[in-house]
């Protein structure tokens, strides 16, 4: 988490959940996370599979250029993301699992910027699949940030975090089934390359990396 505003909302949202998987929506104080708010937002789904922003901070709107309100989160990705970002989700709704994912945002200009972005499990009138929190921030604040909109945005790595810090090891390490799988969606041929992100043990999967998860 290379955000303040990121750790500022997994910090919180792990304090509300206790030795719970995931905490309740109603267990939000806006004014705990008072710094984090214009980085932040909450995705609504009737469905559980189709999400909607229900509400979005300032600065993730004025990436945009536009109010993100009622409109689906799936508008932002480009359609080679669609079944990796479908993947991922269900990995927060179901497995409530926290995912970090950063990601290339480019303008018409062909401006282009690193983002990045946290999903969190939330739990509504006894479900886990009809909200979800989120934080989206820049890693730079260039002049042109709020001017020209973001248009196209490419997933460049993700990461999982799990409830009980769980992961799956196998005869050739620690791997991740769930993050495989989105690896897999997004380049079915690709074979799996080593890398170091950020620190970070990592696979590479053509332009993408995949960090298997853990709380450290």
């Amino acid at each position: 988490m290379q955000q303040r505003s990121t750790r500022t909302l997994y910090s919180y949202w792990n304090e509300i959940r206790g030795a719970r998987s995931t905490p309740e929506r109603r267990d939000i104080d806006p004014t705990r996370i008072r710094d984090a708010l214009a980085h932040t937002f909450i995705l609504e789904s009737l469905d559980g599979a189709d999400f909607t922003f229900r509400l979005a901070g300032s600065h993730i709107c004025a990436t945009y250029c536009r109010e993100l309100k009622s409109r689906p989160f799936s508008m932002l990705w480009s359609a080679r993301d669609h079944d990796a970002l479908e993947t991922l989700m269900r990995a927060v709704t179901e497995d409530h699992a926290v995912a970090l994912v950063t990601f290339e945002g480019a303008t018409e200009r062909g401006e282009k910027l690193m983002f990045e972005l946290a999903l969190f499990p939330l739990r509504h009138n006894g479900v886990t699949s009809s909200r979800i929190l989120g934080g989206l921030t820049a890693l730079d604040t260039p002049y042109w940030l709020g001017i020209h909109p973001i248009v196209d945005q490419r997933i460049t790595g993700l990461r999982l975090i799990w409830p009980d810090d769980r992961e799956t090891v196998t005869a050739d390490g620690y791997r991740n089934p769930v993050l495989d799988d989105i690896a897999a969606a997004m380049n079915d041929s690709a074979m799996p390359m080593p890398a170091t992100v950020a620190g970070y043990s990592a696979r590479r999967y053509a332009h993408l990396s995949v960090i298997d998860g853990g709380k450290n």
